[in-house]
């Protein structure tokens, strides 16, 4: 009780020190307790009383309503002004010691302007940094279907074949392609103008036949080289022969020929000595061991025999190149043991020979280089030796040399070396990159074919037509029907808008005809290629985008309404009919404007033994660069006609020798005298005229200054000349004399 009181008193005592309970601003908060159970954890009155005691006097904000929040929002987002104070204000104002280090006015107004165009130039950067971006920063990168499309977009090209392309695949056991190797690149030589180059003249004929070869009949040259298994196009072919005297070579070479063992010319040889001796370019396509070799080395060796002595820093006269280092010390071998009979030098340069001592050896001089193409501009680059003589150039080989990528080396070489000079490619294949490289390199050559490898396509038979530019629609309508009768038709001109004109004709005169050029898109294109295969429509006028890669085999006719634009499109222009075994026609109008292009269809015309038109001919030579590269007829130059040749070297060193003494080819047994005009032997020139006619097709060209020589009789040595008049004059004189 008493206690009771006392704590009365003292809590009143209290209170009374101080202010009342209602007067203070903060609450009391409730007593604490120890709200622990029986178990010693803490009770769930415990723990909300801890929680409000927490809390106690704690002020809180009142909700923000929608308006206010999003009035804060753009506050913050507004930046702070700076604090700027003024003139007069006391925190501006510096102490004395500040006074003299305070900046100039002019000082701090270009400060300013820097600051400026400094910002300025960082904006623009960040601007120009954005637009060169361009892509959703949502996407890091393309995908593969994208990449793709973006290839083929860049690449059109790409998964496409090339029709040019000769490369062979080699495939490992389990059918995976196996990659070529690499091979070291070697920088062909630069071009030369050779117009700014005089060379001097040269004679590259040396052939005249055995009055035994002049004698055949025209069916027993066919049979001769049907016998042989000879294939030969070209213009005014020489007769094969049968035996190394019908070559007219001189003593010493024909006795190392016998001393070799040769009985009788391979058929090779047969037909390729007689052109190569006449001065004419050839493409023979044989296979390796046929005798090719011998073939190109026996002409070279008279060829050079007819040249003048080399000079000190002279070049070689001949220029023979193989693909590999094997075949060229092979072909040196053999030049090696040939040419030493008149004492000629031979050097074989190849790759990983000493270049060095080869180049020692082409300081003494050389009359014949056989190399191959990256040694041969190796040596030619670092000065060693030069093409400026070079007269008979030889590519053996040529197929695998462009196989092994040589084809640039190869034309560099050649456009190196003089251009009338006698060219003569071997290969053992005829395919596109070949063929181009000799109709580039040779100049109305003489194919011969021996065997079954490289034939020529007979399928299809080219028409040459000459006609005036007013002419040929009319033409193409009369013939339209008979060509259809055969099969489709596919006319070509090589201008849109002209196809689009000739379509429109035909259409007018109710043909049902196709269009296809190169404005339409690939999809049109696809429907009209379409439509033509299933032969819902038979007549299709196209540019040049049909003339490579539409392989169709119902094409009976191609009709060139206007030239190609070069050799090479009209070559793939024809190739679209005559395919899978069948037969077809090719025409081609050629306008009296078309003069310059003419020579071109000769020369394919003579490529495959075709017929060439006289209107054709006439053409052609009003081209200037056809009628200056047109060969020359008539006979060959005798190597006993004196003048400084280069003679024969005996082992002493003595070149006091000219050609006239030390090369000597056997004399006729008689004189070579003039038929008369009624004789006998005209009556029989014209009877061989008409047989030749006949069987091959009108591939002479009886010209005035064109000499034929014929045997009269059968003990007789008498030949008819059939010439001008004038010339027939000059030659009884001389022979008078």
């Amino acid at each position: 009780m008493h206690n009771n009181k006392m704590n009365d008193k003292i809590s009143f005592s209290f209170n009374s020190g101080g202010r009342s309970s209602s007067s203070r601003s903060v609450a009391i908060p409730p007593p604490a307790n120890s709200g622990l159970s029986k178990q010693g954890y803490s009770t769930l009155n415990a723990i909300n009383h801890s929680a409000i005691s927490n809390t106690w006097g704690v002020p809180k904000k009142r909700a923000k309503t929608e308006e206010e929040y999003f009035e804060d929002e753009d506050e913050q987002q507004q930046p702070q002004l700076e604090y700027i104070p003024a003139p007069d204000s006391p925190s501006n104002k510096k102490s004395d010691c500040d006074s003299d280090s305070s900046e100039d006015p002019l000082d701090a107004f270009m400060e300013g302007l820097e600051k400026e165009v400094k910002k300025a130039k960082t904006s623009g950067k960040k601007e120009k940094k954005e637009d060169e971006k361009g892509i959703r920063q949502d996407i890091e990168e393309e995908d593969i279907e994208e990449s793709y499309y973006r290839y083929m977009e860049e690449n059109p090209t790409a998964g496409l074949v090339d029709e040019t392309s000769d490369i062979e695949i080699d495939y490992d056991e389990d059918g995976n392609p196996i990659a070529p190797p690499k091979k070291k690149e070697i920088d062909p030589l630069p071009p030369i103008d050779h117009s700014l180059i005089k060379y001097k003249s040269f004679e590259k004929n040396f052939y005249t036949p055995h009055n035994e070869i002049s004698s055949l009949t025209v069916d027993k040259v066919i049979q001769l080289r049907k016998t042989l298994g000879l294939r030969v196009n070209g213009a005014d072919l020489p007769y094969p022969v049968t035996s190394f005297a019908h070559f007219n070579f001189d003593d010493a070479l024909m006795k190392i020929i016998r001393k070799s063992d040769y009985v009788q010319p391979t058929p090779i040889q047969s037909q390729a000595v007689p052109a190569a001796l006449a001065g004419r370019d050839i493409i023979g396509i044989a296979k390796t061991g046929s005798g090719k070799t011998l073939a190109f080395i026996w002409p070279m060796l008279v060829h050079i025999m007819d040249q003048p002595e080399l000079k000190e820093g002279d070049g070689p006269v001949g220029l023979i190149l193989a693909p590999t280092r094997e075949l060229s010390q092979q072909i040196y071998v053999e030049a090696k043991k040939f040419g030493k009979i008149y004492n000629l030098r031979v050097v074989c340069c190849y790759g990983g020979g000493s270049k060095w001592e080869q180049s020692k050896a082409l300081e003494g001089g050389a009359e014949i280089i056989v190399g191959t193409p990256g040694r041969v501009i190796d040596l030619v680059k670092m000065s060693a030796t030069n093409l400026t003589r070079v007269t008979f150039l030889v590519l053996d080989e040529a197929d695998r040399m462009f196989n092994m990528g040589f084809e640039p080396q190869v034309r560099s070489i050649c456009d190196h070396v003089r251009p009338d000079r006698q060219t003569l490619l071997f290969s053992a294949t005829f395919k596109k990159k070949i063929e181009k490289l000799a109709r580039d390199i040779l100049t109305d050559p003489i194919r011969i074919v021996q065997g079954d490898v490289g034939e020529a396509n007979t399928d299809v038979a080219q028409i040459m037509l000459v006609m005036p530019q007013s002419d040929k629609c009319q033409w193409l309508l009369d013939n339209l029907v008979q060509f259809t009768s055969t099969g489709s038709i596919l006319v070509f001109v090589t201008k849109k808008l002209d196809a689009e004109q000739l379509a429109s004709t035909l259409s007018l005169k109710e043909y049902e005809v196709l269009l296809l050029h190169g404005d339409m898109d690939q999809a049109e294109r696809n429907k009209v290629i379409t439509k033509f295969k299933k032969q819902e429509v038979n007549i299709m006028v196209a540019t040049d985008v049909a003339a490579r890669g539409l392989d169709i085999a119902h094409i009976r006719t191609v009709v060139n309404y206007d030239i190609a634009r070069d050799i090479d499109t009209h070559t793939h222009r024809i190739g679209r009919t005559g395919r899978a075994g069948e037969k077809g026609t090719a025409f081609t109008l050629v306008t009296p404007k078309d003069h310059e292009f003419a020579g071109h269809l000769v020369r394919s015309l003579e490529g495959v033994g075709q017929e060439v038109p006289k209107p054709l001919i006439d053409l052609a030579m009003q081209s200037s660069w056809f009628r200056k590269s047109r060969f020359k007829g008539g006979k060959g130059k005798s190597v006993t006609a004196g003048g400084a040749g280069l003679g024969y070297r005996d082992p002493s060193g003595s070149n006091n020798f000219s050609a006239s003494s030390s090369y000597q080819c056997p004399k006729p047994a008689a004189a070579v005298v003039p038929a008369s005009k009624g004789g006998p032997g005209a009556g029989r020139l014209s009877a061989l005229k008409e047989a030749f006619k006949m069987q091959y097709q009108n591939q002479f060209k009886a010209s005035e200054d064109h000499t034929w020589e014929q045997t009269v009789g059968s003990n007789s040595s008498v030949k008819v000349h059939t010439g001008p008049l004038k010339e027939r004059k000059a030659k009884k004189n001389r022979w008078d004399n």
